[in-house]
């Protein structure tokens, strides 16, 4: 499996191979760019209603082109047939929370139930049909490339191409009112045709990737990337790109896993590797991670242990605490008796000054910016100007060095 894992990384497993793998990718791109703009805005939900909004018009589509005596399983007509039933669906999701007292989340909630309800209907009918059980649209579920056409292959990277087009030529107005729509409604920019142009990008996302991952797995693709991507950067900007690049990865990863095992689908071999990249960027982001935020803590409570352990030494008071004492003994402040040594001397004198400076410094400017300023561990010199500095130790007078 390895070897032919490295072939279809290397876009040689075959042309249709190397078009779905290049589709999947561009379509990672402008799904997880694209749904960094529901996710900003809060509208996450709506990827799902759109989704489900899908199945009505693959079923309708398929038997409009059956009765017409063409190939109902031509992708195009597929995708054309679900692309207008989920602009439908999109349009009563609008109207209904517009026009009534219903919230978003209502109306999504039933447009989603109700289209999808109706879709399955519609499948089920199609597969007593005399050509519906050769029709493979189960595969629009879960997502299928076994057996797709070059044609399809050709189809669905044209319009992840197309896709990520759009994000880059919208994307500034969609940030905008994404971030901020009152401040783009003030600024010039039309939030509700902005708004539209997001779900349409959105939806046609949807659409493409219906035969590559599935209306039930595509909304992982529109919202796991900027989760992801959030954990890196606090930037919206940066946000957009490294989502895309997620969502690309993802596709790209997934597809040449799916190619090396052809028995493995290739829509959820997507999403579980999108759900590792979110995994690994939950435990190792630097900044939001949950490591980071193991050592963040035990960092902290090493300060802590430090600033009490000292303040013991300067008081010439025992210490107990077992974790106290080793902070201390790693430091070089004490010795295996639990001694100061004349290092922790001196930092004990100054810590425990730093206190007595505070306590001036409060006195002196009899306001909560500077007591709001300490919080006991932050070094004075890190807050106060040296110039602050002498004036209170002009109140003290000259420091006592430690006996202890």
């Amino acid at each position: 499996m390895s070897s032919n894992f490295i072939n279809a990384l290397l876009l040689q497993s075959g042309y249709n191979a190397a078009l779905v793998a290049i589709g999947a990718t561009l379509l990672g791109i402008a799904a997880g760019s694209g749904g960094t703009f529901l996710f900003l805005r809060k509208r996450a939900l709506v990827s799902d209603a759109v989704a489900h909004a899908t199945l009505p018009g693959v079923g309708i589509a398929f038997m409009l082109m059956v009765a017409f005596g063409g190939d109902g399983r031509s992708l195009i007509g597929l995708l054309l047939g679900s692309a207008i039933s989920a602009g439908i669906g999109l349009l009563i999701v609008e109207w209904i929370s517009r026009r009534t007292r219903l919230a978003e989340d209502a109306a999504i909630g039933a447009v989603l139930s109700v289209f999808f309800g109706f879709g399955i209907v519609l499948l089920t009918i199609i597969q007593t049909m005399s050509r519906g059980k050769q029709a493979g649209l189960e595969g629009f579920l879960l997502g299928s490339t076994a057996g797709m056409l070059f044609q399809d292959a050709v189809v669905i990277a044209i319009g992840g191409a197309l896709s990520v087009l759009a994000v880059i030529m919208l994307r500034r107005p969609m940030t905008l009112v994404a971030f901020d729509p009152e401040f783009a409604a003030a600024s010039g920019v039309n939030v509700r045709r902005t708004d539209l142009a997001m779900m349409g990008l959105v939806m046609a996302v949807t659409v493409i990737g219906l035969k590559l991952v599935g209306l039930i797995l595509v909304v992982a693709m529109l919202i796991i990337p900027p989760v992801t991507a959030r954990f890196w950067t606090d930037r919206t900007d940066h946000v957009i790109w490294i989502a895309g690049a997620v969502g690309g990865l993802s596709g790209y990863i997934g597809t040449a896993l799916s190619a090396s095992a052809p028995k493995m689908p290739t829509g959820p071999i997507i999403v579980i590797v999108c759900f590792a990249l979110f995994a690994l960027s939950l435990l190792l982001a630097p900044n939001r991670g949950v490591l980071a935020a193991v050592f963040r803590h035990l960092r902290f409570q090493r300060r802590v242990h430090m600033r009490q352990g000292l303040l013991a030494l300067a008081h010439q008071e025992q210490i107990f605490d077992p974790l106290t004492i080793r902070v201390l003994r790693r430091a070089g402040l004490i010795r295996a008796d639990s001694v100061a040594t004349a290092k922790g001397k001196a930092l004990a004198s100054k810590t425990l000054r730093d206190e007595k400076r505070w306590e001036v410094a409060r006195q002196i400017h009899q306001d909560d910016v500077i007591s709001g300023r300490y919080d006991g561990l932050t070094p004075i010199e890190a807050i106060l100007t040296r110039d602050e500095i002498s004036e209170i130790d002009r109140h003290l007078g000259p420091p006592v060095p430690a006996t202890a």
